[in-house]
């Protein structure tokens, strides 16, 4: 929704149907949600890789013809959200190279923390980028080496990378699914009859109607070839660092992640941030879609009536029209708007997953009063969001992060709201309990997994637009 973070990228690959392409095109689909910049997909009849990527929706960038030229048993597929490189055409994924041993697909999710030190190492050597993405790394790393396998090129090349990373990548024979060590991106393994599935998120499996089968463990390859599956485990151990912003926002409510249900993590979330933070109220509204779990859970834990008191329009894109002095708060309007009939005189509860700069809260904040409502409180449902994020999501800088400098009482002034309260970190983990130590809450805390990290994020932002 308008003024969020954006993690953003969702990954799809499928082998051995006759339909690959197809299926690809659906798993998208299901996947949109997590990237709608541009969308690609490269497909494998067993002798040629063939390529079709565009910017823009999956329905805008495919049809019939441009999926017809996609032939082939196995295929994979990729939703961007540039968190890394511009919003160009030339950063579109899958990317595909031909190199001496033939040629190779990729589709990444994730930022790595060294893309730079190894950008400008591969430079130097001689290599030659053209595109402005930190995936490109990964396959000049894995062309690069004399390993004769697949396989054992991908261990060699994930052997220099650090940060997050859940790929899905192919050659004209077999497809190969890999999640970093720490885990932070989610991956997962299904099954259609003969066929095998990767994906970012269980929810396209019940679209082409597969069988959930288990998630990519942190740290592991999984290889699908005419043998079947294999597995591969190259890395010690660690203790994973799931991103919990997958559960407060990114990931669909009907997904299984992390061996969990998204939608009852969310419902856990609302509940508790009614345990500690009770208010006397007459409704509870969710932000939708982005608060409507959380905000149920909360309903439901004080007691107090869940409403609708806003309604999203679903069909806005953008629009070339802003006509910002004669309507107010139009960018919110166009998205949202309030239901007079409902928080008219009412005493409103607004529960949303988070808060970045602040400017849209406080719009919706202003569009709520001025539809009538008594008062009203907003309540997060996740900590305050005070330093940058270096694994995938689309952060503004921590000068820019409203919690990162302002207190709690300025925070709800310049929001105008009656009262604002976030959930403790406490209750944030109590929720996805009992394995708390194996999520990432950098974003909160400061506290970041990887060492080798980005902590100027403006370094990493002027790095993207010398690229």
């Amino acid at each position: 929704m308008f003024g969020k973070l954006k993690e953003y990228c969702g990954v799809f690959g499928i082998y051995g149907h006759p339909e690959a392409a197809n299926l690809t095109y659906l798993g998208l689909y299901g996947l949109q949600h997590r990237g709608q910049e541009s969308a690609g997909i490269v497909s494998s009849d067993g002798q040629s890789l063939f390529s079709e990527v565009g910017m823009g929706l999956v329905a805008e960038v495919f049809n019939e013809k441009t999926l017809s030229r996609l032939p082939g048993y196995i295929a994979i597929g990729h939703n961007r959200y540039s968190t890394y490189g511009t919003s160009l055409i030339k950063n579109a994924q899958p990317i595909m190279v031909d190199y001496a041993q033939g040629s190779l697909a990729l589709a990444h999710n994730g930022n790595l923390v060294n893309a730079r030190m190894l950008r400008d190492e591969l430079e130097e050597d001689g290599a030659i980028f053209r595109s402005g993405t930190d995936s490109e790394v990964i396959l000049h790393l894995i062309a690069r080496s004399e390993r004769r396998f697949l396989p054992d090129k991908v261990v060699e090349a994930l052997d220099r990378l650090k940060g997050a990373y859940s790929l899905v990548l192919m050659d004209k024979q077999e497809m190969v699914g890999v999640r970093d060590p720490y885990g932070f991106r989610p991956l997962i393994v299904g099954k259609l009859r003969d066929a095998f599935v990767l994906a970012s998120e269980s929810c396209v499996l019940d679209l082409i109607e597969a069988e959930y089968v288990r998630e990519v463990q942190p740290g592991e390859i999984v290889v699908i070839n005419e043998q079947g599956i294999s597995s591969y485990r190259p890395f010690p151990p660690i203790v994973p660092k799931h991103c919990i912003f997958e559960f407060i926002y990114f990931a669909r409510p009907d997904s299984l992640l992390f061996g969990k249900t998204v939608n009852s993590v969310r419902m856990e979330l609302g509940k508790q941030l009614a345990r500690e933070i009770p208010v006397e109220a007459d409704l509870v509204i969710p932000v939708p879609d982005s608060g409507m779990f959380a905000a149920m859970g909360y309903a439901e834990e004080s007691d107090i009536p869940f409403k609708m008191g806003l309604i999203r329009s679903h069909y806005v894109g953008r629009t070339f029209i802003e006509p910002t002095r004669s309507i107010r708060h139009f960018g919110v309007k166009l998205k949202l708007n309030a239901v007079r009939d409902i928080i008219e005189g009412k005493r409103v509860v607004v529960v949303d997953d988070s808060i970045v700069r602040g400017v849209t809260s406080r719009k919706l904040v202003q569009l709520l009063h001025g539809g009538g409502a008594k008062e009203v409180h907003m309540r997060l449902s996740s900590p305050p969001i005070k330093y940058s994020c270096f694994y995938g999501i689309d952060t503004p800088t921590r000068e820019e992060l409203i919690a990162s400098s302002k207190s709690l009482d300025e925070i709800r002034e310049y929001l105008t709201a009656d009262s604002l309260q976030y959930l403790s970190l406490e209750g944030l983990l109590g929720a996805v309990a009992p394995d708390q130590e194996h999520y990432c809450t950098a974003c909160f805390t400061g506290n970041y997994p990887v060492e080798e990290v980005w902590h100027d994020v403006d370094q990493l932002k002027l790095f993207e637009r010398e690229l």
